[in-house]
């Protein structure tokens, strides 16, 4: 019986698929979309821009731009009944709303069960636009609002504050979140990107395909670190002396508790997206006039780095920019979301392109072969 080879645990280092949208070289801190350095993209183009890219593998011209922001512009207001039914639901995690709203979405799409590229495309552009109007809603609702419709003539970062918040954000604020999209548009084959992928193999439709990769966003261990990073802030309070942060680190280090939002399965030294969350988080804070925050954060990673060797990854400081944009902490993760839409329908179009059922195989551990099956009354 021939035998499969023995992978690593969690499939470490093993390379699951060809793809053309993201590179990364975790020894150098390398982060590429389709080419492009991560520190480019976040210094000289919009999420919108990087949605082209991560769709087409190449950047648009000013035309071909319009035309994206005006499909985005005419898919982000939800139909009425999906509003509706975010209001009947229960009390739930927003993780679990954005699970079961974006597959009701499925069902007021007239192209839903339409396999052809070019549907397929549409509804990736349609899915990246409404997700930013459900957790933007989703936000609102909770925060004892009124739904706001998005607004023609805005882009994505602007209309989401917009919408969540009601009131038009300043140009600093729509930058820094613009930004912070970019940043979480796509990393590889990480959790959620990976059960999006393995779910197009069987040629579910895309809906399907995004909801296997919420459904992986929502485990601990792959989104929502920088909500915990965030609360535990606010545990230690923002008048908390140096001292005293000092010495609940080293308390929870010695107890072998994780400090949430340091280290990376890739990256063996900075998280090149943290490097932006960094400088925002400081300008920021400096802009509202409330630097604590800020100043606890470096405290801790300077601790973390000097006694576990551990760099900030793209959650520590994400946990304080969203914090200073006045988003609620329970929105952190469904944000993640809001941005890597962009990535994950990327990857399901690709894996459509060239499919291949994703089938592998596992290291058998259990009871040798053969085990005699012993008459019932002789057990």
């Amino acid at each position: 019986m021939a035998t499969p080879a023995k992978t690593g645990g969690g499939l470490e280092e093993v390379v699951a698929t060809s793809s053309a949208i993201c590179y990364l070289d975790g020894d150098r801190g390398v982060l590429a979309y389709c080419g492009y350095d991560i520190h480019d993209l976040a210094t000289s183009a919009t999420f919108e821009e990087v949605c082209y890219l991560l769709w087409h593998r190449r950047l648009p011209t000013r035309a071909e731009l319009g035309d994206l922001q005006s499909q985005l512009a005419a898919a982000r207001p939800l139909p009425e009944a999906i509003i509706r039914l975010m209001r009947s639901l229960p009390p739930v995690d927003a993780m679990d709303a954005l699970r079961t709203l974006a597959s009701a979405l499925s069902h007021y799409d007239p192209e839903a069960g339409d396999p052809s590229p070019a549907a397929q495309y549409r509804k990736a552009v349609r899915l990246t636009a409404q997700t930013s109007t459900l957790v933007a809603t989703w936000g609102r609702l909770h925060a004892g609002g009124g739904a706001i419709d998005p607004n023609p003539v805005m882009g994505h970062a602007e209309n989401f504050l917009y919408m969540l918040t009601g009131a038009r954000p300043d140009a600093t604020a729509i930058r820094a979140f613009d930004v912070a999209l970019t940043l979480h548009a796509d990393h590889e084959l990480n959790a959620s990107t990976f059960a999006g992928r393995v779910a197009a193999a069987t040629m579910t439709d895309i809906y399907s395909a995004v909801v296997a990769a919420i459904g992986a966003l929502k485990g601990p261990l792959h989104g929502g670190a920088n909500a915990d990073v965030m609360r535990m802030l606010l545990e230690l309070g923002e008048t908390a002396t140096p001292d005293r942060v000092d010495e609940v680190i080293r308390g929870k280090l010695a107890r072998k508790e994780k400090i949430p939002g340091f280290g990376h399965r890739v990256y063996r030294t900075e998280d090149p997206r943290a490097t932006h969350l960094r400088q925002m988080s400081r300008d920021l804070g400096k802009r509202a006039g409330t630097t604590a925050w800020f100043a606890m954060s470096e405290q801790i990673e300077a601790l973390v780095k000097s006694e576990k060797k551990l760099n900030p990854n793209v959650d520590f400081y994400s946990a304080t920019t969203y914090y200073a944009l006045g988003i609620p902490i329970d929105l952190y993760t469904p944000i993640f979301a809001v941005s890597r839409m962009s990535g994950w329908t990327a990857h399901i179009l690709e894996q459509y392109a060239n499919n291949r059922l994703i089938r592998p195989r596992a290291d058998y551990t259990g009871p040798a072969y053969p085990q005699r099956i012993i008459p019932l009354d002789r057990r």
